[in-house]
């Protein structure tokens, strides 16, 4: 608020330090204030706001986001109010047990770095580690050293390396990470009087338009590594009565991707129900779709992904561990037998050059000042988030009044069942058993209705006694 203030009010709201003091052991509360001293402040308070609406009601109108705000935002804050009141479950039990598996076999990880480098060193000190391995150890060295001539051991680099330290390194790293982050973090999170987890949603910080959620940031739970994926068995319906129920979007990007850029191969390819990055590894490899092996399908996959978020040769190549040479081949193949997609991105740059901004299919702007910009690199990653926030945004929105709907019937429903989660493309409920069916047919109906594609939406769920057996 007092950004915003300074902003377009010109004026500088009184600081609350002014009356509590500065953060510290000396800080008052509001309740050792006068009520004099407090009532000024809240009218100020109060008083910056109306003028603020003031200011931003019209500017819905004229740009043209008015509806986007009335039929979806606003209504999704008294939502989003009630997934924080109601919370998530955590098994504790089942971290503490966790925490001691991850610190055994990090001990053990630690144990066998130690032993192959010769000596005992700092493994969190980059420069130590830095030093034994490629100094000491004498490992070949491929990437670029520092600003203060330090190498690197950041993982891109590591990765690069087939040895069996580094392999130990990676994996310490994962187990102290999971560990400190989320294993041991989690149950000191839980509310006291609820026995739950209750995260903060935000509406306002991703510039695409998604979600964010913080203290915890329950969105960010991994799932790449099987270790990952485990956390989620910690997440748990609030009594044996109730079940979890998580349901996603199959490919959102994708079909929205299909949607935009009217391209019929991919369009055919959805609505025929195909695989479709075994589709794609067809069509650009000349194959058939039986002839596809597993290592093409990831080439595709990684093309299909990477090219909504504006990704070139180089970005390939290093994602695929292949040449430039052979990344560029796979992009213009790509190209050729999906002819809509190229026309999608160079349009989606050429609008952003021409409006300052690019746009969602419910008209979600996002300002791109830099994308006439003389930096090339600035420029470059303007055009990428012109390319992709239509993407990511559109699927942010499709969610969102997904979202909506599905509220509002569970409301008028009177439903025991309750949505607790939203982590991108997927919604997570506390659902009592007596309501399983229902439950799970209105939110793959909703999920599928939220949107009016070229595309069929398809939405994959799951019932389980945790997250991880939902999921």
């Amino acid at each position: 608020m007092d950004y915003l203030a300074e902003s377009y009010l010109g004026y500088r709201p009184k600081p609350i330090e002014s009356l509590i003091g500065k953060k510290g052991k000396d800080q008052k509360s509001m309740g050792d204030l006068e009520p004099s001293e407090v009532s000024d402040y809240a009218s100020e308070d109060a008083d910056i706001t109306l003028q603020l609406h003031n200011q931003f009601k019209p500017a819905l109108k004229e740009r043209s986001v008015e509806e986007l705000y009335k039929n979806v935002e606003a209504p999704l804050v008294a939502i989003l109010t009630d997934m924080e009141y109601q919370g998530v479950g955590l098994d504790v039990p089942f971290l503490e047990e966790y925490s001691i598996e991850l610190k055994s076999e990090a001990v053990q990880r630690r144990d066998s770095i130690y032993e192959q480098a010769g000596t005992e060193f700092n493994l969190n000190s980059p420069k130590q580690l830095g030093d034994i391995l490629f100094n000491q150890m004498g490992i070949e060295y491929k990437g670029k050293k520092t600003k203060t001539g330090q190498f690197s051991t950041s993982e891109d680099v590591l990765s690069k390396i087939d040895h069996a330290i580094v392999k130990d390194i990676l994996d310490y790293r994962e187990l102290t990470k999971l560990q400190s982050t989320y294993v041991d973090a989690l149950p000191r999170m839980v509310n006291p009087r609820t026995g739950r987890i209750h995260t903060s949603f935000r509406q306002a910080i991703v510039p695409t338009g998604r979600l964010s959620s913080d203290h915890p940031n329950l969105q960010n739970i991994p799932i790449r590594t099987e270790r990952g994926r485990r956390i989620r068995k910690a997440f748990v319906p609030p009594s044996d009565e109730y079940v979890l129920l998580a349901a996603d979007y199959s490919q959102v990007e994708l079909r929205i991707i299909a949607a935009l850029s009217g391209d019929e191969g991919m369009i055919q390819a959805f609505k025929d129900g195909l695989d479709i990055h075994r589709s794609t590894a067809a069509k650009v490899f000349g194959l058939e779709m039986d002839e596809v092996t597993s290592d093409l399908r990831r080439k595709a996959k990684a093309v299909n992904f990477g090219l909504a978020y504006g990704q070139g040769a180089f970005g390939l190549a290093q994602n695929l561990g292949i040449s430039r040479k052979e990344a560029k081949e796979i992009i213009d193949n790509y190209f050729e037998k999906y002819p809509g997609i190229k026309t999608y991105m160079d349009q989606s740059i050429a609008q952003a050059r021409e409006n300052g901004y690019s746009e969602t299919l419910l008209g979600r702007k996002r300002a791109l000042p830099d994308i006439n910009g003389r930096n090339n690199t600035v420029r470059a990653a303007a055009e990428r988030n012109a390319i992709n926030t239509p993407i990511q945004g559109s699927a942010a929105d499709i969610i969102k009044v997904a979202m909506v709907d599905i509220h509002k019937e569970m409301g008028q429903r009177q439903l025991r069942s309750k949505m607790t989660l939203q982590v991108h493309d997927e919604l997570v409920f506390d659902v009592h058993k007596d309501e399983l069916e229902e439950v799970r047919a209105l939110v793959t109906e909703r999920m599928t209705g939220a949107a009016d594609l070229a595309v069929p939406l398809v939405v994959e769920s799951g019932v389980g006694s945790d997250w991880l057996e939902a999921h």
